[in-house]
């Protein structure tokens, strides 16, 4: 096994049931809440012919969770659910009063939602009164009354017992759970939700899970069912985005925002019915509508980022919170507030404005800055708004956006916060000077611990003492930086940073630099080689800390007191700076 690779099992403690979990070891679905309530309507539904719908969400976990529940049904012998999912422009968030009367009107007699419904009590209490029962499946935060429903899955309830491995399931692993439930019931015949994985693998990876425990079974299997999907529309999806291996990164980056794309410009219904699809040719007509979609969400994404780039140049402001408004499209606003974060690393507000007078805003986060908290802060000049510390949505009126901008500014200075870059910040594994240790082989170990997400990051390492041969830009705007480099050890890797930092593109060659990569398989007409994703450029100097970190949480794991770590580090510092001098 390759020396890095197993310093790497080493300062994970990941050990072989991580590496190659057991799908047996699952927990059991029992174990939810209300899960024997859940299988037991279920069955009388199918038993009595009932007419079921399900009500989903317009994100990527919502659209995998109905189809998961759809499939998970059909399974299980009952008849062809009606699926709803909510219109990000007409109904937001949530259970929509809309449900009610389409209910009505097909003679549904059982609701079940996936990834949404916990706060939703006064939509259940109508569908009660119109003798419609309703299951809530779902695994957002529950108030301490829960809805008036048949069953609440959710390991988020406040009387939840169960482990908390199941807390970090996505809308789609508990609606995973309700199909295993229908297997102990002897409903679905074991195996068969096994091909349900592929889209627990992608609604997980895109809701932005933790990737350990239960979430790290679910995934590990994911990419095994992904990687053979019978889904026509997945196939197809894939073949138009040029994916040929499966990863988090392919699953994140290439087929989310195309599922995405359908519910931020028109109807997640267009998602839907391509992971439904059993024809051909309306997969191969939804995968182009949808790359269609996918190609306008990223044209107006950059037209709106680089008008408020413009305009931020040009007011120089320092406001420590960004607040823009401006007419773009809603659906796009939470991906530029998250453009801004990236750009500029400060908390972001974009607004746009939805009716006369009216704005909708989206923001995100990070660090110690939480926006629910924020938001608290300013009820009074804002028409509504909440969410969680990293992401959240406002309205509020035209004339009261200068207050907020200047209200939000106001509040966080008075959290006094110091050094929030540091959470932006990219932070290596492990550190080496010699790029023979990149291979093929180690590459292929690296895969062992896919899919990569929250609690189970893709691996980065400072590779220090590199040489620069060459800087290149590319892109059709200049905007990508290739840089050649040669380790110590003579050989030479291309590394790529795409919108790299503009100070990237003036590197002094003669000065010494580490630099924080990612290592990647490029394939080119059949022949594999190692490349590398550009993260970060440091000083040298901050290779000294690397290795002085590296002896004193590694080659020294039994120097465990405290005196002891720092009488260490005060040594390797001195000799270090002895040697420079």
């Amino acid at each position: 096994m390759n020396k890095l690779f197993t310093q790497l099992l080493a300062l994970r403690h990941i050990d072989d049931d991580f590496l190659h979990p057991n799908y047996e070891n699952l927990t059991d679905p029992a174990t939810m809440p209300d899960m024997d309530k859940t299988i037991s309507r279920i069955q009388s539904a199918i038993k009595n012919h009932e007419k079921i719908l399900i009500y989903g969400d317009y994100d990527v976990d919502g659209v995998t969770a109905s189809t998961v529940m759809d499939s998970a049904l059909r399974l299980a012998g009952a008849l062809p659910p009606e699926i709803m999912l909510p219109d990000r422009f007409i109904d937001g968030y949530g259970m929509s009063p809309r449900l009610i009367d389409r209910a009505k009107e097909h003679g549904i007699t059982l609701v079940i939602t996936v990834d949404c419904g916990s706060r939703n009590h006064d939509i259940v209490d109508e569908l009660g009164l119109a003798h419609i029962d309703t299951i809530i499946t779902d695994h957002h935060e529950c108030a301490p009354d829960l809805p008036a429903a048949i069953a609440v899955v959710n390991p988020h309830r406040q009387d939840y017992t169960g482990p908390d491995t199941l807390k970090s399931l996505a809308g789609v692993g508990v609606a995973f759970k309700v199909a295993q439930g229908l297997v102990a019931a002897g409903l679905i015949p074991s195996g068969q939700e096994k091909w349900l994985l592929d889209l627990v693998l992608i609604g997980t990876i895109c809701d932005s899970m933790l990737l350990t425990g239960e979430n790290r079974i679910l995934g590990y299997y994911g990419i095994k069912v992904l990687e053979k999907t019978r889904r026509k529309g997945l196939r197809e999806l894939m073949k138009n985005a040029g994916i040929t291996k499966i990863s988090s990164e392919s699953i994140g980056f290439q087929i989310g925002p195309r599922l995405n794309a359908a519910g931020r410009l028109e109807s997640a219904e267009l998602s839907l019915n391509l992971l439904r699809t059993d024809s051909a040719a309306e997969a191969a007509s939804i995968a182009a509508t949808l790359e269609e979609l996918n190609s306008r969400r990223r044209t107006e994404q950059r037209a709106a980022t680089s008008e408020i780039t413009k305009r931020r140049a040009a007011t120089k402001s320092d406001d420590q919170v960004i607040v823009e408004s401006g007419k773009w499209h809603e659906g796009i606003i939470g991906i530029v507030a998250g453009r801004l974060v990236e750009q500029y690393h400060r908390p972001s507000f974009v607004l746009t404005e939805v009716e006369n007078g009216i704005y909708k805003g989206s923001g995100r986060s990070f660090g110690d800055f939480s926006l629910a908290a924020a938001l608290d802060s300013v009820r009074d000049v804002i028409e509504g708004g909440g969410g969680h510390a990293g992401a959240a949505g406002v309205q509020i009126r035209a004339e009261n956006i200068d207050i907020f901008r200047s209200r939000i500014n106001d509040y966080y200075k008075s959290l006094h916060l110091t050094d929030q870059e540091r959470f932006l910040k990219c932070h290596a594994d492990l550190s080496t000077e010699h790029l023979g240790d990149f291979t093929l082989d180690f590459l292929d170990s690296l895969k062992l611990l896919e899919p990569y997400g929250p609690g189970n990051e893709e691996p980065i390492f400072c590779l220090t003492g590199a040489s620069i041969l060459e800087t290149r830009r590319m892109g059709s705007d200049g905007q990508h930086l290739r840089l050649d480099l040669r380790g110590k050890d003579g050989k030479i890797i291309k590394c790529v940073s795409f919108f790299a930092p503009a100070s990237w593109f003036t590197l002094d060659e003669a000065e010494n630099y580490d630099f924080l990569i990612r290592p990647i398989e490029n394939e080119f007409r059949g022949v594999r080689s190692v490349e590398a994703r550009l993260l970060d450029i440091l000083p040298s100097s901050s290779a000294d800390h690397y290795y002085i970190y590296y002896i004193i949480l590694v080659q020294y794991p039994t120097l465990v007191s405290l005196g002891a770590r720092c009488l260490l580090f005060s040594t390797v510092f001195s000799t270090v700076t002895s040697k420079k001098t």
